[in-house]
């Protein structure tokens, strides 16, 4: 099957779809219901047994098959590789700890200086807080992580979008 690992991650979003519903039913399905009269009769109300089997089996299929499509996903973030050398598996994380550091700058450029005035009986003055970094130094760096984040995203994109074959 050719698919891209755009296509594979959509895959494997669906199957864990189907794998948790699958879970909640089979939840449901573990006990059968049945009423006993003092004479010891029994009646069946609910029967899930057959649906118990069959859920619990398809779980295990499609379990099975989770596990191989994040391998393969697993391997092609690995083996594929963006210009500057590195695989999407290390694009990504270095992503995840420029998104950090983007939202450290811009938390901090939310700082500003003050001066509130402090009264006490006999005695009043200004308690001044002044920020210590250059704003617009943090400004500049915050635009440039921007800017590697968006290339590396692009290039990204381009990758996953690469096709190539699985067997399922």
């Amino acid at each position: 099957m050719k698919i891209n690992i755009a296509g594979l991650m959509s895959m494997i979003s669906e199957y864990d779809k189907e794998i948790n519903s699958l879970s909640s039913s089979l939840k449901k399905e573990v006990y059968n219901v049945s009423t006993q009269e003092l004479d010891k009769t029994v009646t069946v109300i609910e029967d899930y047994k057959d649906d118990f089997v069959r859920d619990m089996k398809k779980l295990e299929e499609l379990t099975h098959a989770l596990t191989k499509l994040k391998t393969i996903l697993y391997e092609k973030n690995n083996s594929f590789h963006l210009s500057d050398g590195r695989t999407i598996q290390s694009a990504i994380v270095d992503n995840s700890n420029l998104r950090f550091l983007a939202n450290t700058y811009e938390a901090i450029l939310k700082y500003r200086s003050s001066k509130v005035r402090c009264t006490e009986v006999n005695n009043s003055y200004f308690e001044c807080k002044d920020v210590n970094f250059d704003i617009q130094e943090i400004r500049e760096k915050l635009e440039k992580v921007k800017e590697k984040i968006h290339i590396t995203d692009l290039e990204i994109s381009k990758l996953n979008a690469r096709v190539f074959d699985i067997d399922i």
